[in-house]
């Protein structure tokens, strides 16, 4: 700061020397015969003398103390006017994509497919069927011959639920072949620990045992059942005349024999617990 007020100083003193100086000049200047001189060095001299002048009162200015301007707050009131437009425009246009938004969510939901519960789903598979009879072996538990029965009996956890669900719209009869009482006391004990006895739509009394294939053909034959469910292909194939709706369990997809038979991997996939 000091050296910027010295070197206005100097340049100062150098512009009033150079004026003393000028004004001897043309003080000798003036002395000389008006006829020497044209219009054209009068102006010269004249607008020589304006531009000194000028340059003086430019630079004398600002030597002054300069007076601290008030700071300048952030966003002034013509700025904020000038740019309201385009803000509130902006909000505006926020707001009502927003909206729009909403709305069609709304709407969405309103129109959106409602998942149908296993209930619902049970009574449109069976098309309403009000008597159904069901194999044992490989369908409700993991074993596939009367002899792996003699061994252990393990029930499918996996078909419970529909199973539970075919009591509550249906009268529902369990049925396999056995080899000998104890193997019959095994299944309905392996049954009622699974809790298949508990919902109150079977009872033990629905759970029936014969010594042969055609002792379940006999059975479904005289309980005439809007649907039989079984892995026997030959079963089925009898049955086809005299019961409504079949549906076979195997894990390979056959051909429909006929339009009233069904075929599915498992009894859980066919209602599409799985």
């Amino acid at each position: 700061m000091a050296d910027s007020n010295s070197s206005k100083e100097e340049l100062l003193q150098l512009i009033k020397r150079f004026g003393a100086y000028l004004s001897v000049k043309m003080s000798t200047l003036f002395s000389i015969s008006s006829q020497n001189m044209n219009t054209r060095s009068i102006g010269a001299i004249a607008g020589f003398a304006v531009a000194i002048v000028f340059t003086w009162r430019l630079f004398r200015s600002p030597a002054g103390p300069q007076r601290r301007q008030p700071k300048r707050q952030a966003p002034s009131s013509s700025s904020s006017g000038v740019n309201s437009p385009s803000n509130s425009t902006l909000t505006t246009t926020a707001v009502s994509s927003s909206e729009d938004t909403r709305a069609q969510n709304v709407v969405d939901e309103f129109f959106q497919p409602v998942k149908p519960t296993l209930g619902q789903i049970v009574r449109q598979k069976l098309s309403e069927g009000r008597k159904v009879t069901c194999r044992l072996l490989g369908v409700i538990l993991e074993e596939s011959s009367p002899e792996e029965l003699q061994k252990q009996v393990t029930v499918k956890y996996s078909v419970l639920e529909v199973l539970l669900e075919i009591t509550k719209y249906c009268d529902l009869y369990l049925m396999e072949r056995v080899l000998d009482d104890e193997t019959e006391n095994k299944v309905l004990s392996a049954l009622e620990d699974a809790g298949v006895f508990t919902s109150g739509g079977l009872v033990k009394d629905k759970v029936l045992f014969c010594s042969t294939e055609n002792g379940r053909t006999s059975f479904v034959r005289q309980l005439e059942p809007d649907w039989h469910i079984d892995t026997n292909p030959e079963i089925i194939f009898q049955l086809s005349r005299f019961i409504k709706y079949q549906l076979h369990i195997s894990p390979t997809r056959s051909e429909r024999a006929t339009s009233n038979v069904f075929n599915s991997p498992s009894l859980e996939q066919f209602f599409g617990c799985v």
